[in-house]
C-alpha cells in the first residue's frame, strides 16, 4: 500500500536533503553547534544529575513484536578465574547479545526508509547485512550533548499519564511550553513526556506497547519549524500506536528520520526528571545522550544523563 497524498505533503514540507550538504549523514545534528554546547554548559548552576534510562535487562520492555529485537541475553563468560595461573589476580568478564533498539535508546537515520531512500536520498539498498548502514550509521552521530527541554505534555494537562490514544499534537507540544516558561530554539533536543513508561515500570509490559500515546504526524512541521536537533520520548513506539491514521504504520519514523534527518529516541524514562524540573522550576538543562559507536548500526543503546 503506497503512502497517502498527505504523507507526501507533510515530507515536502519538511524534507532537510542537501540542506548540509549532498554527503551530510547527521542530519539536523548539525544544528548544535559549538556556541549551542557552550550555551547549554552555562546553564548548568547546582549539579543535580537526572538519569533517563531504563536498565538493561533479560525482563526488558521488548515482548517479540519486532522479530530480533531482544531484550539482553547476559551471559557470565568467566567467573573469578585466574587466568595467568594459581595464585595471580583473578577475573571476572561477562558479554551481552541484545537489539540495539531494546531498551532506551537513539535510532539511526538509517531505521526506516520510505520509497526506497533514507535520509538524503541515498537508496535505501545501502542498508545490507555485510556493511550494515554504509551511510548515517549511528558513529556518524559521534556527540548528542546540548540543551535538552522537557515538553511535560502530560503535567501540563493535569494528569500523571496520557491516555492510550492520544495523540500528540503540534498544540499539546506549545502547551507544554508554556507551561514549564520555555521556548524551544535551535539546537535543542526535545524530551516529550507522556507518562507511559509508567506502565512498563508498573509490570504491564504490552499494555506499555498497545495502546500507547505517542507524536502525530503532524508534530514533524512543528519540529522542523524551530529546528529541534533531536527528539526522544517515553513510549515503546514514539509516536502514537495504533497509528491515527488507518493503515499509515510509523509515519512519523519516515517523516523525522528520512525527510528531516533528525535522530530520535524511544523509552527514556522521564519521571524522575518531571519531578526534577517542577522542583527546579524550570523545564531546561544540560543533556548528554552520548551514543555508542556501533559501526554501521541502525541504532544504539543510550544512558543519558540530565543536569541542572
Amino acid at each position: 500500500m503506497s503512502l497517502p497524498p498527505e504523507f507526501h505533503d507533510i515530507a515536502k514540507r519538511v524534507n532537510n536533503w542537501g540542506r548540509w550538504g549532498a554527503d551530510d549523514e547527521i542530519g539536523t545534528l548539525n544544528l548544535i553547534t559549538d556556541p549551542v554546547v557552550r550555551a547549554a554548559a552555562a546553564g548548568v548552576r547546582r549539579g543535580r544529575r537526572v538519569p533517563l534510562a531504563l536498565p538493561l535487562k533479560e525482563d526488558g520492555v521488548q515482548v517479540g513484536m519486532i522479530p530480533g529485537r531482544i531484550n539482553p541475553l547476559h551471559t557470565m563468560v568467566q567467573i573469578n578465574q585466574e587466568i595467568f595461573g594459581p595464585g595471580t589476580v583473578a577475573c571476572s568478564d561477562d558479554a551481552v547479545t541484545m537489539g540495539l533498539q531494546a531498551a532506551t535508546h537513539w535510532d539511526a537515520l538509517t531505521h526506516v526508509s520510505h520509497s526506497g531512500k533514507i535520509y538524503n536520498g541515498r537508496p535505501a539498498s545501502s542498508v545490507t547485512a555485510h556493511s550494515r548502514a554504509a551511510f548515517s550509521g549511528i558513529d556518524k552521530a559521534r556527540h548528542i550533548v546540548s540543551r535538552g527541554v522537557l515538553l511535560d505534555v502530560a503535567r501540563a494537562k493535569g494528569v500523571d499519564r496520557l491516555e492510550g490514544g492520544h495523540a500528540v499534537t503540534p498544540e499539546d507540544l506549545a502547551e507544554a511550553e508554556e507551561f514549564g516558561g520555555v521556548t524551544v530554539r535551535a539546537g535543542d533536543i526535545v524530551l516529550v513526556r507522556t507518562g507511559q513508561i509508567q506502565v512498563y515500570l508498573a509490570g504491564d509490559k504490552h499494555g506499555y506497547g498497545f495502546p500507547s500515546p505517542g507524536l502525530s504526524v503532524r508534530t514533524p512541521q512543528w519540529f522542523h519549524a524551530r529546528d529541534v536537533a533531536a527528539v526522544a520520548n517515553d513510549t515503546l513506539t514514539f509516536e502514537i500506536f495504533p497509528p491515527e491514521i488507518d493503515n499509515l504504520w510509523l509515519p512519523v519514523h519516515a517523516l523525522d528520520l528520512v525527510e528531516m534527518g533528525m535522530h530520535q529516541g524511544q523509552n527514556w524514562n522521564l519521571e524522575e526528571l518531571s519531578t526534577a524540573c517542577a522542583e527546579e522550576a524550570r523545564y531546561s538543562f544540560l543533556l548528554s545522550a552520548m551514543p555508542e559507536p556501533f559501526v554501521g548500526g541502525t541504532g544504539t543503546p543510550v544512558a543519558p544523563i540530565a543536569l541542572f
